[in-house]
């Protein structure tokens, strides 16, 4: 069977009935929360009416946050106050609140404290993922701040005060971690016409600003969904499988961009690729995480957690879908784990007839896959750069996290468009006797990192890894030719089923030692904090080699040295491990 007419079956009518649903009758899908388990309840009886008889509700105990308003006003040089949110894990700060010097911070990365001191004080940033609030709110705490106020993005206009969390840590806190990745300052948000009277304010002289923040955190039962839809017995790759997740919980009111339609088109591409198991080469696994929002990623780090072996061994690809169809998109992005970037990038060539960007997939949403070395990749509507700069780079929409975010936010011909292009990946991941991943680009990333800290690496012996990098390269370039010539095989009808194996079975096993290379800073079976800042380059473990050469001889170099050695290592084994895996298959490949 072809791609076009299973692309044609889905239908955004069907979405827009879950969706319209979803939004009326549990509306404040709050992880912990009654409707949280509602909203768990409901994606399990839509999954069992399509027809799948392996659908589960799991329940797990998370940490989330219930957080309420926010009391919070100007003392000094005026007296005024704002409408204000608690943020997510805030800490509470009891009905005296604090008060301080405000500080503007602009978007709040560790570079925008430069020159400004901290401490003391309550920051004033911008409400956007340069980096995520997470980050935010952890380097203000490193730099000495009693608190931090966040506006929201969105045009200058824009009154709708933001939800979201602070939380750092991804998943749930262990003994090691508990007491270094919790918020540890109150964090409030308001909303972007408020936050630029403010900051207009501290233009003109210092500002004093009381806050007092409303909230409670704690260990709660909270539920996730997961259905599988299993290839036929037949299949010779039938334990494979495909991971297709995103949250079902969500901030107070309808919710519907976020993510009311992800969780209703993983339901319509259930019913659509139910009906074509016969088909399907690989099964199909879907994921309704919660504490996404209040419990940063618990559920899906927990289902991670729970389901190594199987997922490690398996699970060839992780779609997320959340957020889809939002009003005013004209674009359409996609981040992704290099190795997939060719085979998505072809679907949508073929689908879209629009601007289509790409960007290479940090951690983010719930990609709580990348330690298992699962390759991620989302795709969904983008606004244009011109849009972006007028709204303070509101890329989810000016609504986002907010009471705002209706029905109203949502565009069903875009839904469409969007379901068709899903569609497209997963039948070509499930159908593929070959995996189409490609490493060259990958190989490519990792070479220009390492050239681009040459200089920075010469006290730790980067110059080795640079020629096991070439090495690698190499390698790869026999492999994506190879994959490439069996693809072609089989659609001939001359494929060699052991060549297939083979090839699968070393594709996934180099994504294994890869992903967490390319995506991870703190390794395989741990999680950085949520928007870590060496998340936003490629081998985030080498970050630090780029202050080392501006520190003096003395401890602290001595320490980031030890450190960035050790990092080296992490990648040279990489490199080596991989450059052998595929040098054992050439070997076995007749």
């Amino acid at each position: 069977m072809s791609e076009i007419p299973v692309v044609d079956e889905v239908s955004a009518d069907r979405v827009r009935g879950h969706v319209e649903t979803i939004v009326r009758e549990i509306p404040h899908r709050a992880a912990g929360s009654a409707n949280g388990k509602r909203m768990a309840e409901y994606s399990h009886a839509a999954m069992s009416g399509i027809g799948l008889t392996d659908v589960a509700v799991k329940e797990l105990q998370a940490i989330v946050s219930f957080p309420e308003h926010a009391d919070f006003r100007v003392e000094a040089p005026v007296e005024t106050s704002f409408k204000a949110n608690t943020l997510g894990h805030s800490i509470k700060t009891g009905p005296e609140g604090i008060r301080g010097e405000l500080v503007d911070v602009g978007s709040g990365a560790l570079s925008n404290y430069a020159g400004k001191d901290a401490r003391g004080k309550i920051i004033l940033t911008e409400l956007s993922y340069s980096p995520a609030r997470h980050e935010k709110q952890r380097i203000a705490a490193n730099q000495g701040a009693i608190g931090a106020v966040m506006m929201n993005w969105g045009h200058p206009e824009n009154q709708a005060v933001p939800f979201g969390s602070v939380k750092p840590m991804w998943g749930n806190p262990t003994p090691e971690n508990a007491n270094t990745e919790m918020p540890t300052i109150p964090c409030i948000g308001i909303a972007r016409a408020a936050g630029l009277e403010l900051r207009k304010l501290v233009e003109q002289g210092p500002v004093t600003v009381w806050m007092q923040t409303h909230v409670e955190n704690g260990w709660r039962p909270v539920q996730i969904t997961v259905a599988r839809l299993p290839a036929p017995a037949s299949s010779p790759e039938h334990d494979d499988f495909v991971l297709v997740g995103g949250h079902q919980d969500s901030w107070p009111g309808e919710a519907a961009t976020d993510n009311a339609a992800g969780n209703a088109c993983q339901m319509e591409l259930a019913r659509v690729f139910s009906k074509h198991r016969d088909k399907m080469r690989r099964g199909l696994t879907f994921g309704f995480w919660t504490a996404h929002e209040t419990g940063t990623m618990a559920g899906s780090t927990w289902f991670a957690d729970q389901n190594w072996d199987n997922l490690r061994k398996n699970c060839v690809a992780y779609l997320q879908i959340d957020q889809p169809a939002c009003i005013g998109t004209t674009e359409w992005a996609t981040s992704s784990n290099p190795e997939l970037r060719s085979f998505h990038s072809a679907i949508e060539a073929r689908l879209l007839n629009k601007k289509i960007r790409w960007e290479r997939q940090a951690k983010s949403g719930d990609s709580s896959f990348f330690g298992l070395g699962i390759p991620s990749f989302q795709g969904r509507g983008a606004f244009t750069d011109a849009e972006l700069k007028s709204t303070a780079h509101a890329t989810l929409g000016w609504w986002h996290h907010s009471i705002e975010n209706r029905l109203d936010k949502l565009d069903w011909s875009l839904m469409q468009e969007h379901l068709r292009v899903y569609t497209a990946y997963l039948w070509e991941l499930t159908t593929a006797p070959v995996l189409p991943f490609r490493f060259a680009p990958v190989s490519k990333q990792i070479s220009d990192r390492l050239e681009e800290l040459r200089v920075a690496g010469k006290s730790v012996g980067l110059e080795t890894a640079q020629d096991d990098a070439a090495r690698f390269a190499n390698a790869v370039a026999r492999l994506d030719s190879r994959a490439a010539q069996e693809a072609e095989q089989f659609a001939r009808g001359r494929g060699s089923e052991q060549a297939a194996l083979l090839l699968n079975r070393t594709i996934k096993r180099l994504s294994r030692i890869l992903v967490p290379l390319q995506s991870s800073s703190v390794g395989s079976y741990g999680h950085d904090t949520y928007g870590f800042t060496p998340q936003t380059t490629m081998i985030p473990c080498l970050y630090d080699l780029q202050q080392l050469n501006q520190l003096p001889d003395g401890e602290q170099r001595w320490m980031v040295e030890t450190k960035m050695v050790r990092a080296r290592n992490r990648v040279a084994d990489a490199l080596q491990d991989s450059t052998d895996l595929i040098d054992e298959m050439f070997a076995r490949l007749k």
